[in-house]
């Protein structure tokens, strides 16, 4: 009988579900852009295609979302996240009439662009974005709300000024080992984000990310993400949580979407994706892994979940391209 080969190991911080839903996501995060702003002025950008992030240093800057709301004032100190699917304008006023941002852009050189009087700065800002593997896009993107703003009295706004102002120094003074201390730093900036969203979440829809807020389910989701090859049962995870079950099964389905079973076979599905994307465990460990009892099994639950075979899968993910990394749109990244 073959011996079949392990798994590949879990990653640091596995079974912490926030950090399982950001690996899974593939989320990948990069300051691209320093601004400095003087007088007045208003740029037009186009839909960047991915989550987009903005963050003000000095001063401050109005951020108008084509059909979403009204302008929001972002002040020093401030970090959004916003979906890339709009036009966007940063401006001194909102009512000003936009230039064109991506024809200077084009023809600035470096990581820096400038507008206004020349030696004057009254704004200091940094743009980003965040890439999500294709994999994983369906798990966190469809999650979020379409602005998310993290003002700098939160609670996690000391952490944020610090993050943003070492990130800014990196990018001006282009030491070594800059860009890499920079994509670092842009991960501690998204998570800032995260952390003060889902700590005001409980008004949001329900889904993944109120459940990730949500301390009352919180131990139940720890032993599913933690152990997700177990067949765990209503009954141990309403005694996690300490409620009964049927206050239990109630208060999951309403702030997850789902009920728990249908989360832990969403989320082995998910964690099936990742592992025939990432790497080439053999179907049948990944099955048993995952707490079936046969390959077969495994793959019967993942086709009429994905429409294809886990091999089918695999071969298609892969053969789908390398996911776009900074410039692949042309001309400069937002």
């Amino acid at each position: 009988m073959d011996v079949l080969p392990p798994p590949p190991p879990r990653p640091p911080g596995w079974g912490d579900p926030i950090a399982e839903t950001l690996e899974l996501a593939g989320a990948r995060c990069a300051l691209t852009r320093g601004f400095t702003f003087a007088g007045a002025w208003s740029l037009a950008f186009p839909a960047p295609r991915r989550l987009k992030i903005h963050a003000v240093i000095e001063g401050f800057t109005w951020l108008v979302i084509q059909e979403i709301g009204k302008p929001l004032l972002l002040e020093a100190g401030d970090v959004v996240v916003f979906a890339g699917d709009r036009r966007y304008v940063l401006a001194s006023d909102p009512d000003l009439p936009p230039v064109e941002a991506l024809p200077l852009l084009k023809a600035t050189t470096g990581s820096f662009h400038h507008t206004g009087a020349q030696g004057v700065r009254e704004v200091m800002a940094l743009g980003g974005h965040i890439e999500l593997d294709a994999a994983g896009k369906d798990l966190l993107l469809g999650a979020l709300p379409p602005v998310m703003h993290m003002r700098a009295s939160t609670a996690e706004a000391p952490a944020t000024c610090w993050l943003l102002n070492q990130a800014f120094r990196e990018m001006r003074e282009g030491r070594s080992g800059a860009s890499f201390v920079v994509d670092h730093l842009a991960r501690l900036l998204f998570v800032q984000v995260l952390r003060t969203y889902l700590a005001e979440a409980n008004t949001s829809p329900a889904g993944v990310l109120r459940a990730l807020a949500d301390a009352q389910i919180a131990p139940a989701l720890r032993l599913m993400h933690g152990d997700p090859s177990r067949p765990w049962t209503l009954a141990e995870l309403a005694r996690a949580a300490a409620m009964s079950r049927t206050s239990f099964a109630h208060r999951f389905k309403a702030v997850a979407g789902v009920p728990p079973v249908t989360y832990l076979y969403n989320w082995r599905m998910r964690l099936a994706r990742h592992s025939l994307w990432r790497d080439d465990t053999p179907v049948a460990a990944l099955a048993s892994s995952l707490g079936y009892a046969s390959e077969s099994a495994f793959s019967n639950a993942f086709k009429r979940t994905t429409g294809m075979a886990p091999r089918h899968y695999r071969h298609a993910i892969r053969a789908s391209g390398v996911q776009e990394r900074p410039g692949d749109h042309g001309g400069p990244v937002l």
